[in-house]
């Protein structure tokens, strides 16, 4: 079992940055690819981000791709979202995700083993 706990967001105004991180418990996170997945109110959750086992490799959602980068450090056990010209359409709550399977699998929410529980980001206008 893994347990994945989220901190960093927070209500910032559009153009500021916020920097999630996402801390693993019960296993260690480099036997598993990690992403980030958002959720907007009334949408259904969507991919953001996943990063290779080694962190060599990363896949972006195309609405963040020059705009947010996915980090990791298995020693510490986290994974980082560096979130920067944050924009009102960014509002939503990111949810840390943990696959056994590639990276590029972790794109689907089905293939996502383990959840965070989540942390709120409001971009103001």
């Amino acid at each position: 079992q893994v347990q994945l706990v989220e901190s960093g967001g927070g209500l910032v105004q559009a153009g500021a940055s916020l920097r999630l991180s996402c801390a693993a418990s019960g296993r260690t996170i480099s036997s598993y690819a990690m992403g980030w997945f958002r959720q907007a109110p009334g949408k259904e959750r969507e991919f953001v981000a996943a990063i290779s086992r080694s962190g060599q490799s990363t896949y972006y959602a195309d609405s963040v791709k020059g705009q947010f980068t996915i980090s990791r450090d298995n020693a510490k056990n986290t994974v980082y979202l560096q979130m920067n010209s944050l924009k009102p359409e960014d509002t939503a709550v990111y949810y840390c995700a943990a696959g056994s399977g590639s990276y590029l699998d972790l794109r689907r929410a089905n293939d996502v083993d383990y959840w965070g529980q989540g942390t709120q980001v409001t971009v103001s206008s």
